[in-house]
């Protein structure tokens, strides 16, 4: 295994005894069995994650971690393309492309009061991927069951049928999360994140552990670009702009600032990101939006991206990173892994 470029570069250094077993992943040899048993490791975490992991106030000991590297771990693709400073223009592009699916939009329109507390909303979101991606086994295992129950509550109404529905339906479930992950890989590699076609295909594969942790049976989720890119053409017939996802859209591109910065050049600078948040989405989800599909719309965007990333890139490391990333780093450095910022 060579080295990775970019933010972070991780190298396997020797362990100084025997390896662990795979679940938790504990050094550097093991890893190349954890790439392809992700999803199994779920299974394993969630039935031997019970109360004797919990301290007395409910929640996971994050000291007694050990070498726990979680679901995916430092050989992991997962690793590399969610430490790109560029992930929060990636999140961006998903809640935009997201809202066109009506039911999943009407869904979050009855339930969520994302307009009240955006960024806390933001925070929330970034924190449990954040935790799906780094956290260890049990933390992620947890915060996916937290999640979980969270959605079983919830309900919609199709404004088409009247109908009732369940937000944790799988299709909606299986949305989300494709055009999630989708958008966080797509906005790397089109940033100048270095990520071959092997690798694409890897880190759709990995995040099927991701998917199992929200309640999807991974074998219905895409594992491939191809299969991702088959998924989109099954489901755009079921897309458009309803009045709900126009207000979104509106939101996303002009929310409220905070420390009142709406009348200062940041709000610009919002604009500009968001701008090319939509411009990194495909063509036909532009075109829902009733927004050109021009070809050169998105080599504009990718050109603006590189240069955020480039911009970004350029900040001290814990200004990019937070503790649940440190914590990972630190555990993998114990593990016997390299790492350098």
């Amino acid at each position: 295994m060579g080295s990775r470029r970019g933010i972070v570069e991780i190298m396997p250094h020797a362990p100084a005894g025997p390896a662990e077993d795979i679940m938790p992943v504990s050094g550097p040899r093991t890893h190349v069995a954890h790439q392809t048993t992700a999803v199994e490791a779920v299974d394993a975490a969630a039935e031997t994650i019970d109360a004797a992991t919990v301290d007395a106030a409910g929640e996971t000991p994050f000291a007694d971690a050990g070498g726990d590297l979680g679901y995916f771990g430092p050989a992991s693709v997962s690793w590399r393309v969610h430490a790109e400073p560029i992930m929060a223009l990636g999140g961006l592009r998903a809640l935009f492309l997201q809202s066109l699916h009506p039911r999943a939009m009407w869904g979050v329109a009855q339930n969520s009061r994302y307009r009240d507390d955006p960024y806390g909303r933001l925070l929330r979101t970034g924190t449990y991927v954040a935790t799906v991606v780094y956290g260890t086994t049990a933390e992620a295992t947890k915060a996916g069951r937290r999640l979980r129950a969270i959605h079983a509550r919830m309900t919609a109404v199709d404004h088409r049928t009247g109908e009732s529905y369940r937000v944790n339906e799988p299709e909606l479930l299986r949305w989300v999360h494709v055009t999630e992950v989708e958008s966080f890989v797509t906005t790397a590699r089109r940033a100048g994140a270095r990520l071959s076609e092997a690798d694409i295909d890897a880190y759709y594969t990995e995040q099927r552990a991701a998917a199992k942790l929200v309640g999807l049976d991974p074998a219905t989720v895409p594992a491939t670009a191809n299969e991702v890119a088959a998924y989109y053409d099954e489901i755009r017939p079921q897309l458009r702009m309803t009045k709900e996802a126009a207000e979104s859209a509106l939101f996303l591109t002009a929310p409220p600032m905070p420390y009142k910065l709406g009348f200062t050049p940041v709000r610009l600078a919002w604009f500009g990101v968001a701008s090319t948040a939509v411009g990194l989405m495909p063509a036909w989800a532009r075109r829902l939006y009733g927004l050109p599909g021009l070809p050169t719309t998105g080599p504009f965007a990718a050109l603006s991206a590189r240069s955020w990333r480039l911009a970004l890139s350029a900040l001290p490391e814990r200004a990019l990173h937070g503790p649940i990333y440190r914590a990972a780093m630190q555990r993998a450095a114990t593990a016997g892994w390299e790492t350098s910022g």
